[in-house]
């Protein structure tokens, strides 16, 4: 059976929601293993204050059983506590598109008036619910010895030079990194053009590198 999932929620509603169709039944799951990813996904220098507003647990609603997958359909849930600023106050309408955002992209596929239903369905908050599914995901292909991990190989124009370091000690020392480089020189260097881009009001782009382990020949 192929994975599916499809999430659902806004960034300011009562909660965001996601199903994963598809991990078989006999998997242990429980909370504390997706929640420990979603607290990966919070951390990192430079983020944003909803970062420091939500502190997300989920519940899991259905297709566990017992701590045990059960083969139907994953159903989790997570809450935003950002809506209680929100409930009951009349939010002025949204009518200027801002750049770099899928606002206009919105607006013209779905004939919007306020911009609004556009940035809360294309939100960053929105890739809560995509980590909690790849929790599961990453967790089944573990029973298997197949390790998924990353790191942040350049941030604007600072690159960093991981030379012959094995993947697992770049695994490693990214998670102890808050921008997520193995090489500190360069993450120095990395937090230092995040705070000039900061107080220059910009972006930057960046380069992350994914590698899977011990994936079994003809997968796929």
């Amino acid at each position: 059976m192929p994975l599916r999932f499809l999430t659902a929620g806004e960034s300011h509603g009562p909660s965001l929601t996601t199903i994963l169709d598809g991990i078989p039944a006999g998997l242990p799951l429980t909370p504390d293993i997706i929640n420990k990813e979603l607290a990966r996904r919070q951390q990192g220098y430079g983020s944003g204050g909803r970062m420091k507003i939500e502190k997300d647990t989920v519940q899991i609603l259905g297709g566990v059983m017992g701590g045990e997958t059960t083969g139907a359909p994953i159903a989790l849930l997570v809450q935003n506590d950002d809506h209680v600023k929100w409930k009951g106050k009349a939010i002025e309408p949204m009518t200027a598109p801002r750049p770099g955002h899928a606002d206009l992209t919105g607006a013209v596929k779905y004939g919007y008036k306020d911009l609004r239903p556009a940035l809360e369905r294309a939100s960053a908050r929105e890739t809560t619910m995509r980590v909690a599914a790849g929790a599961i995901c990453k967790h089944f292909l573990v029973q298997f010895g197949i390790i998924v991990g990353g790191y942040v190989a350049s941030i604007g124009e600072v690159s960093a030079d991981c030379g012959d370091m094995p993947y697992t000690d770049r695994f490693i020392r990214a998670e102890e990194s808050d921008v997520r480089c193995p090489v500190e020189s360069s993450a120095e260097a990395m937090r230092a053009e995040i705070e000039k881009t900061i107080h220059g009001k910009n972006t930057l782009g960046g380069v992350l590198e994914i590698i899977a382990l011990n994936l079994p020949v003809g997968l796929g």
